[in-house]
């Protein structure tokens, strides 16, 4: 994403994020000189208002950043939604950056829409994805994008600046882990289907509202009723009197304030993990 932004963005330029977001996308684009503009999305079901959006778009806009299946909602955007986003980035000649590295962990029949294939966006959208989650390597840092090969020159100089390359032989082994059968992704599926069954099923027994996720691994939990003034402090009851690590919803908010109330828990976790986790989750509602 640094890349992309950097090699695609100009000072002076405005950038688009859907707010809650992953926490590297505003200063991404601060990094690159440009000035995000931020988009609610609503809970329970993480919508964003259209009007908002459509005064989001201006004469200054560059780019609009889509995560989707989103971190860190679990959110996945509607054909509705993309489309309306399609033809907003057509009307005002915006670029669509869209992180999709979730896109096989998706729950309940839900399915993921990748915008480039919507008509008249492959030539704007720069897809961007990698091994990290698929295929359980999330240490080897390696990515990768789609895009427009008028686009793809000047980020492939700008990522050789930043990282000189991804190690070779990891990206070799991408290589063969990319020429494995449908029915691994199915497997995928499943597998972390179950995991998401199994964290929803903890936090329904100790009594932490949630939202649920349509896809990508992660739960975002309502910490209201513990009486806590913020997520941070919250968190760290949970790390130092619990032994649970979560994320303070706050790092995903522009304004710290507004996810006060909110933390991640992420379920990327062995079974064994997710067992202990519920063990010690169960002095909460002691």
């Amino acid at each position: 994403m640094a890349s992309v932004m950097l090699a695609t963005v100009d000072p002076g330029d405005e950038v688009i994020v859907f707010e809650p977001y992953y926490e590297n996308y505003g200063p991404d684009a601060i990094l690159a000189g440009a000035t995000p503009r931020y988009v609610t999305l609503h809970p329970p079901h993480w919508t964003f208002d259209e009007a908002q959006l459509h005064q989001a778009f201006n004469a200054n806009t560059k780019a609009i950043i889509i995560n989707t299946p989103h971190n860190p909602t679990g959110k996945v955007f509607t054909r509705e939604e993309l489309t309306l986003i399609a033809e907003l980035c057509q009307k005002w000649d915006v670029l669509a950056f869209t992180d999709e590295i979730y896109e096989h962990i998706l729950y309940d029949g839900t399915q993921h829409i990748a915008l480039a294939t919507l008509p008249g966006m492959e030539e704007r959208t720069i897809t961007i994805n990698g091994l990290s989650k698929t295929y359980s390597v999330t240490g080897w840092r390696v990515g990768y994008i789609l895009a427009n090969p008028a686009l793809t020159g000047a980020i492939r100089k700008v990522h050789d600046f930043l990282t000189v390359g991804a190690p070779a032989p990891l990206q070799r082994a991408g290589v063969t882990a990319m020429q494995l059968p449908p029915s691994y992704y199915e497997e995928l599926g499943k597998l972390y289907h179950q995991k998401r069954d199994s964290i929803l099923q903890i936090l329904d027994g100790v009594g932490i509202p949630y939202f649920l996720p349509q896809g990508a691994y992660y739960v975002l939990a309502d910490i209201s009723k513990f009486g806590y003034k913020t997520d941070i402090e919250f968190t760290y009851h949970l790390i130092k009197n619990i032994g649970v690590a979560v994320v303070p919803g706050s790092s995903f908010f522009s304004q710290p304030e507004k996810g006060h109330s909110l933390i991640r828990f992420c379920f990327s976790k062995t079974p064994e993990t997710l067992q202990a986790a519920s063990d010690r989750l169960l002095k909460l509602s002691k």
